[in-house]
């Protein structure tokens, strides 16, 4: 019975009005999202090599392709920093883009409409900048050279003497601090985007009397605005975390550049990308592999994401009658 209910269910939100309004929806999820799953999990089963797809893609080895990435894991000494990497660029990265998108979009919300404008555009900068372009600026700013505008900053202002290699000698924490810094600022602008939209509906009147009560600024982004952000704070948090792991193009150029250490520079994604794309012997199969884990390890990180940040209370019925 409950069988029948449920196929019933699904025909009746085929044929509804709702479903024709989220076909586009679902074409997207399914060509952008659901197909290149399904190829990356054929591919790890196969010994693919060097894009030769002819000779390869109908041979099938099994799980050996994910032995082989587990023992690279706990074996081969570059893969550690690689990992290593990827958590604190991860934590650090998504802590920066949360609270930074939220402090700017309550700081711009108590600001007048002039300089609330200026602000958000100004922060805009960086996602609206192409990527090449915004890699190769913060290139020279870090530059380990003389002509890096860090280095020439702080020896103009005699705070050091001699430049310093920010990406290659100050092992592992410069590598780290430039990855983080340059995909921080990006993710701050999507979060000020989120919060921003979120605090413009918020009902004025409640703002309005709270202010007539004598309440302060502080007193209003606690107990107002952070209440009713709540939803938005959840779907920032899980959407930037999956987002920043599987980011690697930023990162990617400065690597290419010398900019940041190889090692200490490069993210689990990157890793893969490399091994798909750049590596003398592009080994596909084993970075299909690498790539569906970290499919599964997001969707598990997702998860807990949810569950830590109380997804499920927030989606249970309110008890009583409002």
């Amino acid at each position: 019975m409950s069988k029948i209910s449920l196929f019933s269910k699904i025909k009746n939100f085929i044929h509804s009005d709702a479903f024709i309004f989220l076909l586009p929806a679902f074409i997207l999820i399914i060509v952008f999202y659901l197909i290149p799953i399904i190829v990356s999990v054929y591919m790890s089963f196969t010994p693919l090599k060097n894009w030769n797809i002819a000779r390869y893609i109908h041979e099938f080895v099994g799980f050996e392709n994910y032995w082989r990435f587990f023992y690279m894991v706990t074996h081969d000494p570059t893969v550690e920093p690689i990992f290593i990497t990827t958590i604190v660029f991860i934590l650090i990265t998504l802590a920066i883009n949360v609270l930074g998108g939220l402090g700017l979009a309550i700081a711009t919300f108590f600001m007048g409409e002039r300089e609330a404008s200026s602000t958000q555009l100004l922060w805009l900068l960086p996602r609206m900048t192409p990527i090449a372009v915004y890699s190769m600026i913060w290139y020279y700013f870090f530059h380990g050279s003389a002509i890096g505008t860090l280095n020439s900053i702080m020896m103009s202002l005699g705070i050091i003497h001699e430049p310093i290699d920010w990406g290659q000698s100050i092992i592992p924490w410069g590598p780290w601090m430039i990855i983080i810094f340059v995909n921080g600022l990006v993710g701050v602008s999507y979060g000020m985007i989120v919060f921003t939209s979120a605090i413009s509906n918020i009902p004025k009147e409640l703002v309005i009397a709270a202010r007539v009560d004598g309440a302060s600024n502080w007193s209003i982004t606690k107990n107002i605005l952070i209440p009713l952000l709540k939803w938005h704070i959840v779907y920032v948090t899980t959407w930037q975390m999956l987002s920043l792991l599987t980011t690697y193009d930023h990162i990617f150029l400065l690597v290419e550049w010398g900019l940041v250490n190889r090692y200490y520079g490069t993210t689990w994604a990157l890793y893969i990308y490399n091994m798909a794309f750049t590596a003398a012997e592009k080994d596909l199969g084993l970075a299909a592999a690498a790539g569906v884990i970290l499919v599964i390890v997001g969707a598990i990180l997702g998860l807990l994401a949810l569950k830590i940040l109380g997804f499920e209370k927030m989606v249970k019925e309110p008890r009583g009658d409002i």
